[in-house]
């Protein structure tokens, strides 16, 4: 599990064909790396991946061609700058939401507007997305945890303070770029308790 706080910067380093799917080098930039372990989850732009060889500068993880076909890792060269987050310990605390690290689907941007010191972020997304995005909810955004300001039935927007812009991968990120979207966990959960609870038979 992660947190949605980016705790560093870093870059897709290589690129590497195996047999139908992909292993990728990331170097690791900014992100706090002295204690690595092999087998631990690192969020890259808010896919989880398993850390299978590195060193002092870069971890390497194999991709999936689901993991591929459903991100933009399939879609980033080297070179391509992204959020890092290792995942939470029991012992952290949760600053952004409760985030797994397993994206949802694709959306894009649509807009950037500067609003005082901050920025208003619009961003598009598929529609059986948008029924789990609430106003004054939580978003994953590349890995980002952010509040929802508004939704509609085209899309949805958030406000990025300057703290944010400036320590994550949307420092360089632009309208039209795609972005991987994980909903709140809390909305895939009640929608399939409330499935259950509609089924010939069940409890109320």
């Amino acid at each position: 599990m992660f947190t949605g706080i980016i705790e560093g910067v870093g870059a897709i380093a290589a690129i590497e064909p195996r047999g139908g799917d992909v292993r990728v080098r990331i170097a690791t930039g900014t992100l706090a790396f002295n204690d690595v372990r092999l087998g631990e989850s690192i969020a890259v732009n808010g896919v989880c991946l398993t850390v299978v060889e590195f060193d002092a500068a870069s971890f390497h993880a194999d991709a999936s061609t689901e993991t591929l076909a459903l991100t933009t890792l399939g879609r980033l060269q080297p070179g391509a700058v992204v959020n890092l987050e290792r995942a939470m310990r029991p012992t952290d605390r949760l600053g952004g939401h409760l985030v797994s690290g397993h994206v949802d689907g694709l959306g894009a941007v649509v807009s950037v507007h500067e609003d005082a010191r901050a920025q208003r972020w619009r961003f598009s997304a598929p529609a059986s997305l948008l029924r789990y995005i609430a106003k004054k909810g939580s978003i994953c955004v590349d890995g980002v945890s952010l509040t929802v300001n508004e939704v509609d039935n085209d899309g949805f927007e958030v406000a990025l303070v300057p703290h944010t812009v400036a320590h994550t991968a949307f420092a360089g990120t632009q309208p039209g770029d795609a972005v991987n979207l994980e909903i709140d966990l809390v909305a895939r959960y009640v929608e399939r308790l409330l499935a259950d609870r509609a089924l010939p038979g069940a409890r109320a």
